[in-house]
């Protein structure tokens, strides 16, 4: 584990998960940082909140020796390459004109459904 301070830990860009909480309120955690969890009445509360709560937290971990997750890096641009046989290319290319779509749309489409994709 290498010893950085807390300023390093604290400018890093940690991702939030916010959601509704049950009871009523918003629930908002850092997933690279379990157990940094905090609740508030509206999400920009909760927002506010989980800064104070990352804090805390980071000091902690520092004082007691806890290796401490950086961010998980999104490391996705959105694109990749697919070899394909000419035949499936022109079969798609066709089909995507049919639809009255591009092929890209046509792609994305049938690899969201196959995958059950729903993001």
């Amino acid at each position: 584990m290498t010893n950085k301070g807390i300023d390093y830990y604290l400018a890093l860009p940690y991702k939030y998960a916010l959601f509704p909480a049950e009871e009523g309120g918003y629930v908002i955690e850092i997933p690279d940082l379990p157990g940094c969890i905090t609740q508030a009445e509206t999400a920009d509360e909760a927002l506010a909140m989980i800064e104070d709560a990352k804090r805390g937290w980071i000091e902690i971990a520092l004082e007691q020796g806890i290796e401490i997750s950086e961010p998980a890096k999104d490391d996705y641009s959105g694109k990749f390459n697919v070899r394909v046989p000419k035949s499936l290319h022109r079969y798609l290319a066709e089909l995507a004109k049919r639809e009255n779509i591009s092929l890209n749309q046509l792609i994305l489409y049938h690899l969201s459904r196959s995958a059950g994709f729903k993001g």
